[in-house]
């Protein structure tokens, strides 16, 4: 396309900074936070039917399942709306950090100031950390930062939040039965090919660890994949 004195026509200056990349960090956190809820669920799954656990202890880890459920659900809806590139994304993103942010306050509030925790400095390192990259996700998806011009996408015709769910729990659980057993059977075979002790089941031990490895790298695959394959169908503008 050339312009009427037959110059190369310029693309319309927007006002917009361009976008330095950095714009694609909020999905990426969002994958790693999810992973870090699987493996919350995970942790913390067995020490349900345990009773010889004080209340206070069983309340943090009620809340800490259900808020780990509530992270991997609304993430995935998060990373559909990154695949497709909308405009909505960067709000969106903004609202689910802000709540994640105040859950890991008040979980952090809950565990100072309530008998039976002992202070855990690694604990509050982390905690401190997660807010930190939380805040900076925020500041690169502000207004005027660029992102504007990589999710971008108007409104369109894409299938409904509800298939999109159902479809990332259908990923989630397919994905972590493949995971769990090719980890599995890959620890199984590390620990026969360097003759791994099994003294105590330390083979055993092993080849489990690689397995819930293998559960929580594949659910997430699977959910991702799940929301990814669903959303990427071509989509028309809405009426």
């Amino acid at each position: 396309m050339t312009s009427t004195n037959q110059q190369p026509a310029r693309p319309p200056d927007n006002g917009l900074p361009p976008d330095s990349g950095l714009s694609y960090v909020p999905p990426g956190w969002v994958v790693f936070v999810m992973a870090w809820s699987v493996y919350g669920l995970v942790s913390f799954w067995p020490m349900i039917g345990a009773y010889d656990v004080p209340d206070n202890v069983f309340y943090l880890i009620y809340s800490g399942l259900i808020a780990n459920i509530v992270t991997i659900l609304w993430g995935l809806y998060l990373l559909g709306l990154a695949f497709g590139r909308s405009a909505r994304f960067p709000r969106h993103f903004t609202i689910w950090q802000v709540v994640t942010i105040l859950w890991l306050l008040a979980r952090q509030a809950y565990v100072l100031v309530t008998p039976n925790f002992a202070f855990y400095a690694k604990g509050l390192v982390i905690t401190a950390i997660e807010i930190a990259v939380g805040l900076l996700c925020i500041y690169l998806l502000r207004r005027g930062s660029g992102a504007e011009l990589v999710y971008s996408s108007p409104e369109t015709e894409r299938p409904s939040v509800l298939l999109s769910v159902v479809a990332a729990i259908l990923g989630i659980i397919l994905g972590a039965a493949i995971g769990a057993v090719a980890g599995f059977a890959a620890g199984s075979l590390i620990a026969d090919a360097t003759s791994m002790s099994c003294f105590e089941g330390g083979c055993g031990y092993f080849a489990l660890f690689i397995g819930l490895g293998g559960l929580v790298i594949g659910a997430i695959a699977g959910g991702v994949f799940a929301v990814w394959r669903v959303n990427r169908r071509k989509k028309r503008p809405a009426a």
